[in-house]
């Protein structure tokens, strides 16, 4: 309802999209908010790469990397190069053909470029797949708890439900996988899809087994769904080996893969992209045959093209490191080597095993690589907690429930650690062990 007053218009909330009153959708306002009002606190909130090695003036050198590849590679005479940098582009993008390079180096997958569509970020490539999947009252996606709150938010904007599935040590739970969809096609509902992150997954920081991948492909397409990969980690790893990714492994056309250069390059190019394979049946007249078509026929009525000037950036960067984000982010995968050994080993030091010999009271998982680990304290955490945990001890995190869409994390926390120092993460340890013996005295 809208009511008139002095002061104009005025909207009741309950009256706008369910969303809006979702805890989910303000978690990232909660932690920026908080980080504004406390500048002095140690942050192992934020999420972000590593940015002391980015320069301004490289982004002119990879756009000028970009112009001469659409001159010598493409063909495209000058005239033509200006129309793909300054005007609306084609709604698939102008990075398929780099992109397809890019997968086949750095992730063993085979993509015919038709199979692309580049996305303004990784969260459009969410909106696009969960908006094509969503057909009716009936349909539910499925995810670890806990997952990414980017996905959550985006399929809560969906209207999409999302149905938990454990996670383990290794990540995603096959197993508890197979019982849910079971319950749930007993409930009357249609699981289309599973969402993952099976590389030092946000938030977790947890990986699963090759065995286990293999064995969620397996699943996949005895049970008939698709499983979305997200992988935007899976370049930072501890010991420098890496697992084939979903894709890379899938021989039955199950995986949708989602790709992001926020990470690998940097987040203010909001370039992702998605890889959708999938032949659809019954495509109207002079439209393509595969899902990601479809997707294509969406994003031209959301945001008709990710940024040409955006994508150019991006492929110049690709360009200068032979499409590989592996040479590209070395420099970086060795900062979050030496930050993830740092948190670990703070963590040893400040939290001590107890001496007795009794079972600790606050634990913490221990990741591979990536950029966040999980901590579990023996108290509740939640936003009054961190508000204490700001102003009282100089020291931020995340709450852990943020990322279970049906309830959990109540005494966890994660630790991002991927912009701070050594010395930074020592203090912010200190500062963390200070705020438990406070809760717990």
């Amino acid at each position: 309802m809208i009511t008139g007053s002095a002061g104009g218009a005025t909207l009741q909330l309950e009256d706008l999209h369910g969303s809006l009153s979702d805890p989910v959708m303000s978690s990232m306002t909660l932690l920026n908010e908080a980080a504004g009002r406390f500048p002095q606190a140690v942050s192992f909130s934020a999420g972000r790469p590593y940015e002391e090695f980015y320069d301004p003036l490289q982004i002119h050198d990879y756009l000028e990397r970009f112009r001469k590849y659409l001159e010598v590679e493409r063909g495209l005479d000058p005239d033509q190069v200006r129309t793909a940098l300054f005007q609306y582009g084609h709604t698939k993008g102008l990075l398929t053909d780099l992109l397809v390079r890019h997968l086949a180096v750095d992730e063993g997958v085979s993509a015919d470029p038709d199979s692309v569509v580049v996305t303004t970020g990784c969260q459009e490539a969410m909106i696009l797949l969960l908006r094509a999947l969503r057909t009716g009252g009936e349909d539910v996606i499925m995810a670890p708890a806990p997952t990414y709150v980017g996905f959550l938010g985006a399929a809560r904007l969906m209207d999409m439900p999302v149905l938990p599935v454990a996670e383990g040590t290794g990540g995603i739970d096959v197993e508890d996988l197979v019982v849910q969809l079971g319950r749930a096609r007993q409930r009357g509902l249609n699981p289309r899809a599973c969402y993952v992150v099976p590389d030092f997954a946000n938030p977790s920081g947890l990986s699963m087994s090759l065995a286990d991948r293999r064995r969620l492909l397996e699943v996949a397409e005895r049970e008939n769904i698709l499983v979305i990969e997200d992988n935007p980690y899976s370049l930072f790893n501890a010991d420098g080996r890496r697992l084939p990714s979903l894709k890379s492994l899938d021989t039955a056309q199950r995986v949708v893969y989602v790709g992001s250069f926020a990470k690998t390059a940097f987040p203010g190019a909001r370039v992702g992209y998605v890889v959708a394979d999938q032949v659809v049946e019954g495509a109207g007249p002079g439209e393509g045959p595969l899902l990601a078509d479809q997707l294509a026929k969406l994003k031209s009525m959301l945001t008709l093209n990710t940024s040409t000037i955006s994508q150019a950036v991006i492929g110049g960067k690709l360009l200068a490191n032979e499409c590989s984000m592996t040479r590209a982010t070395q420099r970086e995968t060795e900062i979050y080597r030496r930050n993830l050994a740092a948190v670990l080993a703070g963590l040893d030091k400040y939290f001590p095993a107890p001496a007795d010999g009794s079972a600790p009271r606050t634990t913490w998982n221990i990741p591979g690589g990536g950029m966040f680990a999980v901590v579990t304290l023996p108290f509740e955490a939640d936003a009054e907690t961190l508000e204490y945990s700001a102003s009282r001890f100089g020291v931020l995190w995340t709450p852990m429930r943020y990322f279970y869409p049906d309830g959990g994390g109540t005494h966890q926390i994660r630790l991002s650690f991927s912009v701070l120092t050594p010395e930074q993460i020592e203090e912010g340890l200190a500062r963390l062990a200070a705020l438990v013996r406070d809760r717990t005295a």
